[in-house]
């Protein structure tokens, strides 16, 4: 079995600079032999983080968001937002697309989040797709997820196909919205199927299959339960990864109970 993609969303912290560089230095101690680890820290700390010496340690850069237009080619400025040169010239390899507070709280649909993936595919970046159900969906039963998930996998991934061999820069994580930040989880019992019919229903769409992460209050007590299977393939944590104790005992667990 591959090593475990875990993806550390920093999302608006931590405060300062001089927090986020001791927290980045704490994970540069880490013991990462079973672990891919991205860090995606807000994008004005990323910089200055390049500057320590971290390549060694096989972390690689994240962001949390890109724009799908490059001002460069006359269509206009776009005050406040991240261009695809900005994050390479920031040595960032990843970018997570379609975050469930992107779309809640910032109203970004379907089609915005298309235009973001394709426009990140076709410039080398991995793409870190988050889907995932609200509460009301999922009180109605796990059609109406799958259908749901369905819903939102084909309209993100429209016109992706013809990106060919760049299809493979991409990962799913499903994040059941009801479970973000509340310190609830899904089971892992049905986190598997979920991520086996993500699995099935891009390989019946692309011919690819995609790493699938599980994202939704990971935690130390936790991770254990969700990556012990092989149909997940790593987490997308939040809270936990600004917590140099806690995902440092969420790393430490993921090397020790590799299967």
């Amino acid at each position: 079995m591959g090593k475990k993609l875990i993806i550390a969303n920093w999302k608006m912290a931590p405060g300062t600079l001089r927090e986020a560089q001791t927290l980045f230095k704490a994970y540069l101690k880490a013991d990462l032999k079973n672990i891919d680890l991205v860090v995606a820290p807000p994008f004005d700390f990323t910089e200055k983080l390049t500057e320590i010496p971290y390549k060694k340690s096989g972390i690689k850069f994240g962001a949390q968001d890109v724009f799908w237009e490059n001002p460069r080619k006359g269509k206009g400025a776009y005050t406040g937002e991240i261009s695809i040169k900005m994050l390479k010239d920031a040595d960032v390899e990843y970018v997570i697309v379609g975050h469930s507070e992107r779309r809640r709280f910032l109203n970004e649909t379907d089609q915005m989040i298309n235009k973001k993936v394709l426009v990140a595919l076709k410039s080398g970046l991995k793409i870190v797709l988050c889907v995932g159900e609200n509460s009301s969906v999922r009180n109605k039963g796990k059609k109406v997820v799958e259908n749901y998930i369905r819903s939102q996998l084909e309209k993100d991934l429209e016109g992706i196909k013809n990106l060919k061999f760049k299809i493979k820069n991409l990962v799913i994580a499903y994040e059941p919205i009801w479970a973000i930040g509340t310190g609830e989880n899904d089971t892992p019992d049905d986190a598997v199927e979920i991520s086996k019919f993500i699995k099935s229903l891009v390989v019946s769409r692309l011919s690819f299959v995609p790493k699938v992460l599980y994202g939704g209050s990971i935690n130390g007590k936790n991770i254990k339960k969700f990556l012990q299977y092989k149909e997940i393939d790593g987490a997308l944590v939040g809270g936990a990864s600004i917590n140099k104790k806690e995902f440092g005992k969420i790393l430490k667990i993921i090397n020790e109970n590799k299967r």
